[in-house]
């Protein structure tokens, strides 16, 4: 059994700070800095606020996942790429369904900008099919394939354009670790705690442990920690399923 500390646990843990005031997201991101990995800055929030919480976040040295799933022209998806190095995040997302030249736009975007201002340049991710999507879901929207065949097909499509890796349901891990290999970036929501039944709109979850054992990189954790009586108690819980879920690999 390997020896995993807790600091390698947490680097694993991005919490979606999914706030509704500057207020709010503030308090969280000193409630858990140095607790957590990374802080994913979404739709909601970055709507509200904009990037002031980003800067936030990064003046006390923490990492920032801009989660807004870029997806438009691929003219427009790299000047939103270049936007996101420059404020300074560490990782952010576009629609794999946008297809292979946006996605090529965007890393290209990102690493030309990054190189110019000197900084590491972002983890770029695409996005696969959605974890609160199933098969009926899909067959609804009017694809034929089920969300395995369309997330390999989509993780492929994205690692042939440059992406650094995807954003994919904890079911699809193996699948995608299989086909695609152990050097692309697999990060992970629709993640609970291996003690929580809650239901939510989440359709395809795993606890942390399972998805980091299956070999996630990263795993996205939300309203397991923001519901919790004691957070930062929860918090530490799933650190520690991260790090039997290391071990066991």
């Amino acid at each position: 059994m390997k020896n995993i500390s807790s600091n390698q646990a947490s680097d694993k843990l991005i919490f979606a700070l999914d706030a509704k005031s500057y207020e709010d997201a503030l308090s969280w991101i000193e409630l858990l800095s140095g607790h957590v990995g990374m802080f994913k800055v979404g739709k909601e929030l970055f709507t509200a606020v904009g990037p002031q919480i980003v800067q936030s976040i990064k003046e006390r040295s923490q990492k920032v996942f801009l989660d807004l799933k870029f997806h438009d022209i691929p003219n427009t998806v790299a000047g939103a790429a270049e936007s996101a190095v420059n404020i300074g995040v560490d990782m952010f997302n576009v629609h794999a369904s946008g297809g292979s030249q946006m996605i090529k736009g965007a890393v290209l975007a990102a690493s030309e900008c990054a190189d110019k201002l000197g900084r590491p340049k972002p983890i770029v991710l695409a996005v696969t099919v959605l974890t609160s999507l199933n098969n009926d879901d899909l067959k609804a929207i009017g694809f034929q394939q089920s969300t395995g065949e369309l997330v390999l097909h989509l993780a492929g499509l994205a690692k042939e354009a440059g992406a650094s890796g995807v954003v994919a349901s904890p079911q699809d891990i193996s699948i995608l670790r299989k086909n695609l290999g152990n050097d692309f970036v697999i990060v992970t929501p629709g993640i609970r705690s291996a003690n929580e039944a809650k239901k939510d709109d989440q359709k395809r979850t795993l606890s942390a442990y399972d998805a980091i054992k299956a070999g996630a990189d990263y795993i996205v954790v939300g309203r397991p920690i923001r519901a919790a009586k004691d957070p930062l108690a929860a918090c530490r819980q799933i650190v520690q399923e991260i790090a039997k879920g290391l071990a066991a690999r």
